[in-house]
């Protein structure tokens, strides 16, 4: 009770707070970002270097009311058709400017639902991209999978290209709060995709539930995590959802009054967590659970863990190229937006250029904020000595924003002879501790941040 109570002073139950998959938040990105510098960008990676490529699909057969993100919903696949054709001209226009010899490591389809797709637009897209831009040896292609948009032919489609890793959302297997979230979902189709998945050779599993969904309680959340580790996944996101219905319009739908409180929401976590650990996960940063045998796992325990718009990963290329509508790259330059309109995006594409609509080019301390946010919500805490190993003598500044940390989280956190950490009493706070780190949050809040 005394730690809840810490908890609550410290402001947990009422910050709103980036989810630092990026730095600056993409909330922060402006204009500066042009095709041309996009293009400079892309033209500047090493020749015979891997990087990571990630194709965005927003289209969805039916909007879940709960999801936040910017989707499309298609009655026919006649837009579909047309946004694969741009797709693929996105590829080669992108591709053209490549330096020679570059290879993907890792690749990633996204949504939206990338299995609406048929199974001849799947390949067809795969063979676009994978003639001009070729998978490097040991790579990982991971599609994220809708059980009740995939069969057969799409899953031995997507076999044949290359997939090797799938990633499934299950949000809740509790019918009522299935129909409540617009999400229906059973956990015998969800069984009956894993199966088949498996049977094709996609023995990677990936998969996402939330916590603080209307009329969760801890026996429901219960029940649906046992169902869920009862298809034996290796890894597991445990995100909490954002009731955020003045941006997603269609989270209307849910009534307010049947949602969670702020305590209950961490008590739902704890719940989930306490199941995920005692079936032998490992823990991994504030929201993630793997296996002993996962590469995320064993990147976790390397010190190799980083974190990117999918969450966390163990992916350590520096550029990520992104295509498709409102898909994010990111560069060691800084980050390039498509536009964000399905339209835009395909007017532009369609008249030959690049659909770049806007991003941030990195200036001042930005690496070096981002690196240490990334540090701290990927291993909570901070190495001295590997920033000056980076970013050359630059203890000075650090140890002014630890100090900054002290101040606003006592006990929560700890100033170190290495450097600085977050104490398992104090990871709850672990987004708001960063927030400290992030000149542009605190600027906006009238706090002067700088080092």
């Amino acid at each position: 009770m005394e730690h809840l109570t810490q908890l609550r002073r410290l402001g947990l139950f009422d910050a709103k707070v980036p989810r630092y998959t990026s730095y600056p938040p993409a909330t922060k990105f402006s204009n500066d970002v042009s095709s041309d510098v996009f293009r400079s960008w892309v033209e500047s990676i090493p020749t015979g270097s891997e990087i990571s490529v990630y194709l965005h699909v927003p289209f969805c057969r039916r909007l879940c009311w709960f999801c936040a993100c910017r989707t499309q919903g298609v009655r026919n696949d006649d837009p579909v058709i047309a946004y694969v054709n741009t797709l693929k001209q996105e590829i080669a226009t992108v591709a053209s400017i490549l330096p020679k010899g570059v290879r993907i490591a890792r690749l990633h389809w996204g949504g939206g639902t990338p299995t609406l797709l048929s199974a001849d637009m799947m390949t067809d897209l795969a063979e676009t991209l994978l003639s001009q831009i070729p998978l490097a040896e040991g790579a990982e292609f991971s599609v994220e999978i809708d059980p009740n948009e995939i069969d057969k032919p799409r899953m031995a489609a997507l076999a044949a290209a290359g997939m090797n890793r799938a990633s499934i959302g299950v949000q809740d297997f509790d019918p009522e709060i299935q129909k409540i979230i617009g999400r229906i979902q059973g956990y015998d189709v969800t069984r009956e995709a894993v199966e088949g998945l498996r049977e094709h050779g996609i023995h990677s599993l990936n998969t996402d539930i939330l916590y603080g969904l209307p009329h969760q309680t801890p026996e429901r959340i219960s029940e649906s995590v046992q169902m869920l580790l009862s298809l034996s996944p290796d890894r597991v996101a445990l995100y909490g959802y954002a009731h955020v219905p003045w941006m997603a319009k269609r989270q209307a739908m849910i009534p307010t009054e049947a949602l969670p409180s702020p305590e209950e929401r961490l008590q739902l976590f704890d719940t989930a967590r306490r199941l995920f650990m005692w079936d032998g996960y490992d823990e991994i940063g504030i929201d993630h659970f793997a296996k002993p045998t996962d590469s995320m796992g064993k990147a976790a325990k390397s010190g190799h863990l980083r974190r990117n718009f999918q969450g966390y990963t163990d992916d350590t290329c520096d550029t990520l190229l992104s295509l498709g509508a409102s898909a994010i790259s990111r560069f060691p330059q800084g980050y390039a937006q498509n536009a964000a309109s399905t339209a835009a995006y395909q007017k532009a594409v369609r008249a030959g250029e690049l659909g770049t609509g806007r991003g941030h080019i990195f200036k001042g301390e930005d690496t070096l904020r981002a690196r240490m946010i990334e540090m701290l919500m990927c291993d909570f805490r901070i190495d001295t000595a590997e920033l000056e190993a980076e970013f050359g003598p630059v203890a000075a500044k650090a140890e002014k924003l630890y100090r900054e940390a002290a101040d606003a989280f006592g006990k929560m956190v700890r100033i170190t002879e290495d450097g600085f950490e977050i104490p398992p009493e104090g990871r709850p706070l672990s987004r708001m501790i960063a927030r400290i780190f992030d000149e542009y949050e605190m600027r906006a809040e009238g706090h002067s941040s700088a080092i």
